[in-house]
């Protein structure tokens, strides 16, 4: 599934919100220091890592992919 992100700069702990992965900041650091998330297939504890276009996130089996507008 396409997220389209408006701006041309967004961390992952937003792109989560963004996403609906999670409902709160304090939600997505717990799950992204937890490794429950993958960033391009590898995962990624840092709730701060900045999101390029077209990187996808895998999130309860699911796939979500930035799209900067």
């Amino acid at each position: 599934m396409n997220v389209q992100v408006k701006g041309d700069c967004i961390r992952l702990g937003q792109f989560l919100k963004i996403a609906g992965i999670v409902g709160t900041g304090g939600e997505a650091k717990i799950r992204v220091q937890s490794g429950e998330i993958k960033v391009n297939g590898v995962t990624d504890t840092r709730r701060g890592r900045q999101m390029k276009d077209g990187d996808l996130v895998e999130a309860e089996g699911k796939e979500y992919r930035v799209q900067y507008v």
